[in-house]
């Protein structure tokens, strides 16, 4: 197997060029919110322009479920989260080396650097052998780093980098300090008087006393007098800081190429599973979803808008999950009911489901099967903007019009509340249009809408309502239920949103 990338199998279905621009719909879904919280920080590897490309390959979404799989064994997930910190520490004194100031300590702390580098590759292989890795992705990557760990470059970097660290340690010198002036000679075997200090000073000593030593910082920079002072020890021990030179010389791209990638690419599963874990704590469930990009027959069952889900286990609430299928010729949802019932939470659910198994990643719910769409197109209600002069059903109008030009018979259209801004008459008139268009482009949808007509237009359509507790209809159960559209818990809301029912208008009429 040739490994190259822990996202991408093949190299063909590799990001050609990242983008740091979120897809347009991702607003209207709260995608942004969700990846906001899934990266948050991780900014050092860049991880969002891996959430910004979904991909359309079947195999390309099996081969990251597979390792999501591998990654639920703790003993790996730890194994990986272990070699991370190593490369990251090994990142960190990279970037300190190019901060100092002084030849031979720049050089000491690029030694250092390939040491941990050197320590994260074997503890990674040998941890990696003890692990029943089932995934393709894993098992070609265990084999690349083994080949790695057992070549030329890496054992004779190892080796070369041992042999340093041991002779650099076995340099002794002293120091002979006398007023402001110093000076540097070889260790000639000088008595050692620190354990004769201690114990005469041993029987003054009484309790707990504060310790005055002084701890040096390791990421401080070098003085100007430790400096030449270890300008001076160079020139005692010629062949070892000469040996050392050679080594940064000729070391200085030790970093394998596709090592340094498996580091950022690992993160995008580490981080969506670690974000997830927090939402199974409180009971909710995830599942890998089958995936066809010929079935548009359609369900998720349990599932739940994942970034009003976070938010609310972050602040001990509960969150309400909701079922969905579609089957035979149903290709549209019409989601009809009261207002804050839940029918927008319900569109950005579809949306997110969808989204999140495009890019290979469990999705709300505890069973799917989803449909890999070739474009996701949103309508959601936005603010007029004065630039273009055009009034609210104008703006709804041209941009319904740009999305049904571009989608296809393999898109997912999603639209929440629109022609808001006209009578009901010609709302009716218009919702029946666009509904024959998308019916016409025989595309997944989901319409959002105070338009029951529209709930029963064909066999395409499925009629979907927010529920209200019946005994207290102010109280939203936030259940979207397959059912007729009959308005009632819509006029109801409305009713109560303008103080139009009968008890409102006793009591306005007494007062």
């Amino acid at each position: 197997m040739t490994f190259h990338s822990i996202l991408f199998e093949r190299t063909e279905d590799s990001i050609k060029k990242e983008t740091l621009e979120a897809p347009v719909f991702f607003v209207d879904l709260n995608l942004d919110q969700i990846i906001d919280a899934i990266t948050a920080g991780r900014q050092e590897y860049n991880l969002k322009p891996f959430f910004y490309t979904s991909l359309n390959d079947i195999d390309a979404i099996k081969y990251r479920h597979a390792i999501m799989r591998d990654l639920e064994n703790k003993i790996l997930f730890e194994h990986i989260k272990a070699f991370a910190q190593k490369m990251r520490t090994m990142r960190q004194h990279l970037a300190l080396v190019d901060k100092l100031d002084y030849k031979y300590h720049k050089e000491g702390w690029f030694l250092d650097t390939v040491e941990i580098y050197c320590e994260a590759v074997n503890f990674l292989v040998h941890d990696l052998t003890l692990i029943d890795l089932k995934s393709r992705g894993f098992l070609a990557f265990r084999e690349y780093m083994t080949n790695y760990a057992e070549s030329g470059g890496f054992t004779s970097l190892l080796a070369e980098t041992k042999k340093l660290k041991a002779d650099l340690s076995a340099v002794k010198y002293c120091l002979l300090i006398k007023g402001n002036c110093i000076k540097v000679r070889k260790y000639e075997s000088e008595i050692d008087y620190s354990a004769d200090v201690e114990e005469t000073f041993e029987k003054f000593k009484q309790g707990a006393v504060k310790d005055y030593r002084v701890k040096f910082s390791t990421d401080a920079g070098m003085n100007h007098v430790e400096a030449k002072i270890l300008d001076l020890v160079a020139q005692l021990y010629p062949d070892i800081f000469l040996n050392l030179d050679n080594y940064c010389t000729k070391n200085g791209n030790y970093l394998d190429e596709t090592i340094a990638v498996f580091d950022r690419e690992i993160q995008f599963y580490i981080a969506y599973l670690e974000y997830i874990t927090i939402i199974k704590r409180a009971g909710l469930k995830f599942c890998y979803p089958e995936i066809s990009n010929t079935c548009k027959e359609v369900y998720d069952y349990e599932g739940f808008d994942l970034a009003l889900a976070y938010k609310l286990i972050t602040e001990n609430s509960s969150v309400v999950c909701n079922d969905f299928y579609l089957k035979d010729k149903e290709h549209i949802f019409v989601v009809s009911g009261p207002n804050q019932g839940g029918k927008t939470t319900f569109a950005r659910t579809f949306g997110q489901l969808h989204y999140l198994a495009s890019i290979g990643c469990p999705v709300p719910g505890r069973e799917a099967q989803l449909f890999l769409f070739d474009r996701i197109f949103t309508h959601f209600e936005k603010e007029e903007n004065i630039k273009n002069l055009r009034g609210k059903l104008q703006d709804d109008m041209v941009r319904i019009h740009y999305i049904l030009n571009q989608a296809t018979s393999n898109s997912i259209f999603i639209m929440n509340e629109i022609f808001t801004s006209t009578t009901l008459q010609d709302a009716v008139f218009l919702g029946k249009k666009i509904m024959e268009k998308i019916m016409l482009l025989d595309l997944l949808c989901v319409y959002v809408t105070f338009i029951v007509e529209l709930a029963s237009l064909s066999e395409k359509t499925v009629s979907l309502v927010s529920t209200i507790v019946p005994e207290n209809p102010a109280l939203r159960t936030y259940k979207i239920l397959r059912r007729p559209a009959d308005g009632l818990s819509y006029a109801i809301s409305i009713a109560e949103k303008y103080r139009l029912t009968y008890d409102c208008l006793k009591e306005r009429i007494k007062s």
